[in-house]
């Protein structure tokens, strides 16, 4: 007998366009306030939309404005800074 794998959802970056699965993405999601934040546990309230864990994924997710049509939101400068500071501390590839 086979035993059944648990289902994992899967999700796509909004970057590079690589589908992976959820748990291996960082979901970005618009708070109440309008703010975006980083949601580490995946669960938060609102619309949301994933990037690699990967620095150059961020940098063109910030720049090419994708964050801001995937989340139906216009980011503000203190938005763009911050996501750009949290890019600083992920892998290059």
């Amino acid at each position: 007998m086979s035993s059944k794998s648990k289902h994992s959802p899967q999700r796509t970056c909004i970057a590079c366009r690589k589908v992976s699965d959820k748990r291996t993405l960082v979901r970005l999601v618009v708070a109440d306030n309008g703010r975006v934040d980083i949601d580490v546990s995946g669960k938060k309230e609102g619309r949301g939309a994933y990037l690699c864990p990967r620095k150059s994924c961020w940098e063109l997710a910030v720049k090419k404005n994708r964050l801001d049509y995937a989340l139906r939101t216009k980011l503000g400068d203190d938005d763009r800074q911050a996501l750009r500071d949290y890019s600083q501390n992920l892998e290059e590839n």
